[in-house]
């Protein structure tokens, strides 16, 4: 490498031409409030002669950073995560940073040291973990700025779209409706937005309606079928169904055993499915993915802008964030 620019130039060859160690080299270009005034012309001016451009990431490591967040989530296979993920993983590329995922139920002491490893590869985690519980959440908000996603504990920032609101909104409206008999097919086992739903049908519903909790199950199509035959004999004239594709499996499974939706039965599910499946006039419940993700970033990068600069000592002490984000009811 010659220092006319020709080839690539490194750190090294900077320091050497300024007559500096490849420390203060690294200090002027990433921290030259740290460097003489003399000293850090230099190595700009060689920077500037090898035409060497330092990495983004060998910047961030310079400033005690990795360049890099974590979102943790409890599977793949649940479809529902997918948005959240392309939702943060765009806001973190507009603010230079990359998006690496762990799957991790964090119900297992394996869990929460991979968890305890992983804090010191990256500046900070999103948290979709539904089913952990909150001394674990608390443990790992304390290895690093964290952001909770469809989950909230007092003391930890958190957004989650308000779909337990909309939930309570479709019981009423079904009840005034004439319903008076309504099923609910609820989530995964110990699922804490499953249980917010619940509560909010519950209350919605209060003496007017019988209610049947069917479940718990997992929010695959699979479900659908397995819950039908329950749902059939409990007499619902409508069934609130925790998650879209458990919807999908119910109404094929009501439909082959000769109950159409919804003229014999109305079964919630989302306006995309609706349209695809040729069933229109089912109420459907659509939880922007791609903006929980975003909004959840959004917020993560602020602590970490706060935590960065001088004044993170005060930053410290402002009021903690948790966002809720409507969801809409439509009846498709």
């Amino acid at each position: 490498m010659d220092r006319t620019g020709n080839g690539m130039s490194t750190l090294s060859d900077v320091a050497d031409l300024a007559g500096v160690s490849k420390a203060t080299a690294s200090r002027a270009l990433s921290r030259p409030e740290l460097v003489a005034v003399d000293t850090r012309e230099r190595v700009v001016q060689a920077a500037a002669t090898l035409d060497f451009a330092p990495s983004r990431v060998a910047q961030a490591l310079a400033n005690g950073k990795t360049g890099l967040i974590a979102i943790v989530v409890p599977n793949l296979t649940n479809s529902f995560f997918a948005p959240i993920i392309e939702g943060a993983q765009e806001a973190a590329e507009q603010a230079g940073y990359q998006l690496t995922i762990a799957v991790r139920t964090l119900d297992a002491d394996a869990d929460a040291a991979a968890i305890e490893r992983l804090s010191h590869q990256v500046d900070g985690f999103l948290m979709t973990a539904p089913h952990a519980e909150e001394p674990v959440l608390r443990s790992v908000s304390a290895l690093a700025p964290t952001v909770l996603v469809e989950r909230e504990i007092d003391g930890i920032p958190s957004v989650i779209a308000d779909a337990a609101t909309t939930f309570g909104r479709l019981a009423t409206e079904l009840v005034d409706a004439g319903h008076r008999n309504i099923a609910y097919v609820g989530g995964p086992d110990g699922s804490w937005p499953d249980r917010r739903r619940t509560e909010a049908i519950r209350a919605a519903i209060g003496d007017r309606a019988t209610l049947t909790v069917v479940g718990p199950y997992p929010p695959v199509a699979e479900s659908g079928f397995t819950a039908a035959p329950e749902v059939i004999a409990c007499g619902a004239t409508a069934t609130i169904v925790y998650a879209s594709a458990v919807s999908l499996g119910l109404m094929l499974a009501l439909e082959a055993r000769g109950v159409r939706t919804p003229q014999d039965m109305v079964v919630s599910g989302d306006a995309r499915m609706a349209k695809s499946i040729g069933t229109p006039g089912i109420p459907s419940i659509d939880v922007d993915g791609a903006e929980l993700g975003r909004t959840a970033m959004t917020l993560l990068l602020g602590a970490l802008a706060a935590r960065g600069r001088r004044d993170a000592s005060a930053a410290s002490h402002a009021p903690l964030v948790q966002t809720r984000i409507a969801v809409p009811l439509h009846w498709s």
